[in-house]
């Protein structure tokens, strides 16, 4: 129990939850929790806390602090059609999620900082949730990396592979000089980690050659061109000292990269997400076109492996590459023609839960996985991602015990299309508190709290940057050239 950060006797706290099962990455244990300004101020007996304006009583469910979705695609603004910040939002705060962070490839894609405040302005106007925003990092970019920053972005985004909005890919050349000029800045470079040439080669031949069906998308992405395109961005990051973080990892063999350049002191952070732990090509007959997405679900002899490294370390969180798509764009018969991605903000916390309960992994791990190394990943930690005095009150509040079917139709992303259709789950999100205020109150949108969502770039405190080989950099080597 604890005292830290009280108000004093006579101050009341903004909201008091009593009986709750208190769940951070070290402990689970009963306690209480005191709000108030939006911040956490104690917890412990609820007789050693103070009086409070109102009291919220959770007898029976579990309070995690709200997790922290690193990777999401709200479309808005270009394809709103598919989703925008609002409903975006919304669905993030039915799974349980506080904050996230939204990529660069809308309309117009997110390279210089007029543009970056345009979607600010968007984000701040439907978001009920917290978020971070991407900016791409890539040849349209390069000369305008310090205004983004100072606009205002969660990191960069780097697309060494094709996918949805067909961003263009940088050479190596010029990953190179991008990297050189990010490392001194201290942010962390987001990557799609697929190497373009090797799948736009295969794709043209397998079209070629009338291979149209579902698994012909996993052919034409076969595990190399993870391996590949992991090595290079490593050995780029070793060699500039900047930070990056691998996005959806999807296949064992990229593992041994991933912990190699982990071993060698690379700074560098890793994510998986619930389709790559849970499905497989087993699973391509029954969804069809719904299935396919950037990187593809794999082989089952994956699962194991990216489980495996995700209870060793060498995969650090779990992210969902919400990418949602209309019905419409997900059923089309050729594989080829249909849209890549599909809604998982609201079913990751289930869906973990569910391999909680089955003892995949503790109820500690998956905090630490969903919220407190997100956090510290990206230089939030411990204003989010964390149940402490002083943290921002951010709350996932949960029935462990509540089984329940995933429907499409009931998600509330504009998306109602996905491969969890029917499956069955443990855990529901009671409510989804985020900065002290309700979001989700008894499984209810709180319609006010549009617009209430605030950008975290303001609060992001990365550690200190520690560029490598600057005397080398394509910068420096012809700063004097022609004198």
């Amino acid at each position: 129990m604890t005292r830290q950060g009280m108000p004093s006797v006579c101050e009341k706290a903004d909201l008091l939850i009593i009986n709750g099962l208190v769940v951070t990455s070290q402990a689970s244990f009963e306690a209480a929790i005191a709000i108030t300004d939006g911040k956490i101020v104690a917890f412990g007996d609820v007789s050693t806390l103070p009086q409070a304006k109102e009291i919220l009583d959770v007898a029976g469910l579990a309070i995690l602090p709200g997790a922290i979705d690193v990777h999401v695609h709200f479309r808005d603004p270009g394809y709103t059609h598919k989703e925008d910040w609002e409903s975006g939002t919304a669905a993030a705060a039915f799974g349980g999620v506080t904050t996230v962070f939204d990529m660069p490839n809308t309309i117009p894609t997110v390279a210089t900082p007029d543009v970056l405040a345009q979607k600010h302005e968007i984000a701040a106007s439907k978001a009920h949730v917290d978020y971070g925003l991407y900016a791409v990092l890539g040849e349209e970019s390069i000369d305008h990396i310090d205004g983004l920053i100072e606009t205002g972005i969660i990191g960069f985004k780097c697309y060494m592979g094709n996918t949805f909005g067909r961003i263009p890919s940088p050479s190596t050349g010029a990953m190179l000089e991008l990297f050189e000029r990010i490392a001194p800045t201290g942010m962390r470079i987001s990557l799609h980690a697929e190497t373009n040439s090797i799948m736009e080669r295969r794709e043209t031949r397998l079209r070629a050659a009338g291979k149209n069906a579902p698994l012909d998308h996993l052919a034409s992405r076969p595990a190399v061109v993870a391996i590949e395109a992991v090595e290079r961005a490593a050995t780029l990051a070793e060699w500039t000292g900047a930070r990056i973080h691998i996005l959806h990892i999807s296949s064992k063999d990229e593992l041994r990269p991933l912990a190699e350049a982990k071993a060698r002191g690379v700074e560098v952070t890793g994510e998986t997400c619930p389709h790559y732990l849970m499905l497989s090509t087993d699973d391509y007959e029954h969804s069809r076109g719904r299935i396919r997405v950037n990187p593809p679900v794999r082989e089952p002899d994956n699962q194991e492996p990216i489980w495996a490294a995700l209870d060793s370390g060498v995969i650090d969180m779990i992210a969902t590459d919400h990418a949602p798509h209309t019905a419409e764009e997900k059923d089309r018969p050729v594989i080829w023609d249909v849209d890549c991605g599909f809604p998982g903000v609201e079913t990751q916390m289930p869906l973990m839960l569910t391999a909680v309960a089955e003892g995949r992994i503790t109820l500690n791990h998956y905090v630490r996985l969903s919220s407190e190394a997100p956090a510290k990943a990206f230089g939030l930690y411990p204003r989010k991602g964390a149940l402490l005095p002083g943290s921002d009150a951010d709350l996932a509040i949960v029935d462990l015990k509540s089984r329940w079917e995933i429907d499409d139709n009931a998600l509330h992303s504009r998306s109602k299309a996905s491969p969890w259709h029917g499956r069955e789950v443990r855990g529901r999100v009671i409510h989804t508190i985020v900065r002290g205020r309700f979001v989700l109150r008894e499984g209810s949108l709180q319609p006010a709290t549009r617009g209430t969502g605030r950008s975290v770039h303001d609060i992001q405190q990365m550690p200190p940057p520690r560029p490598r080989n600057a005397d080398k950099t394509l910068a420096a080597v012809t700063r004097n050239a022609g004198t």
